[in-house]
């Protein structure tokens, strides 16, 4: 399972590109994107936002692509206040849902819709980092967004944690590509509602103080 991983970290976003691709062959294809829809918050009951870090095709075009040209320089904080990621919310379900119902029982229409959202909010993402970082659409992306509140709410224990050898050099918080500081949860879960589980902070932590391994009382 960790080689398919370590693969699929590699080349997701290869999924974009084809779907990107397909997509305008035949609109149809474009409804293969409820995936990317539901899977978000059907694991975030159980990993967190661990799909947004590890399993979606567009995080990984924002990590294997666009990270390359981005600007990588901090998102501002309205971009990820909770007033405008329901507002986010709330404006692409709305779009998306009266885009159903204009075409329901036209399954090209129907496709298109997804396909529509799909390839406009990716060119956002992409509009963004020539301004912040890379990942600045997963502030306030929707599925991510309602992924991150289930994931506040449920407390998985099954996310990264941080022991209590941690010596907080804050090499981890340089790496994070949410801007998040993991040395603040020092001898606990990383439960932040943002970590999307990319494991950069542990792999960018020289005391090895970040992983999945269960914490030990006299860590």
């Amino acid at each position: 399972m960790s080689k398919f991983l370590k693969f699929w970290r590699q080349y997701a976003f290869l999924i974009l590109f084809a779907f990107l691709i397909l997509g305008l062959l035949d609109f149809r294809i474009g409804m293969a994107a409820i995936i990317c829809m539901v899977a978000p918050i059907v694991l975030s009951i159980f990993r967190g936002r661990y799909w947004c870090g590890n399993l979606c095709p567009r995080g990984n075009f924002y990590d294997r692509v666009v990270s390359k040209f981005s600007s990588k320089r901090k998102v501002p904080r309205f971009l990820k206040s909770n007033y405008f990621r329901i507002l986010m919310v709330i404006f692409v379900f709305t779009v998306f849902t009266l885009g159903i119902k204009n075409n329901w029982g036209n399954a090209y229409g129907i496709g298109m819709v997804f396909y529509r959202i799909i390839v406009v909010t990716t060119l956002v993402g992409v509009i963004l980092s020539l301004f912040f970082n890379n990942r600045t659409w997963c502030y306030f992306c929707p599925m991510g967004s309602i992924a991150a509140f289930i994931a506040h709410l449920r407390k998985s224990k099954k996310v990264l944690q941080v022991s209590n050898s941690c010596i907080a050099c804050k090499l981890c918080e340089k790496k994070c590509p949410m801007a998040i500081s993991p040395y603040d949860f020092k001898g606990s879960c990383l439960s932040h509602k943002d970590c999307i589980q990319c494991k950069k902070c542990a792999e960018s932590c020289p005391k090895k103080s970040i992983g999945y391994e269960k914490l030990k009382p006299d860590e």
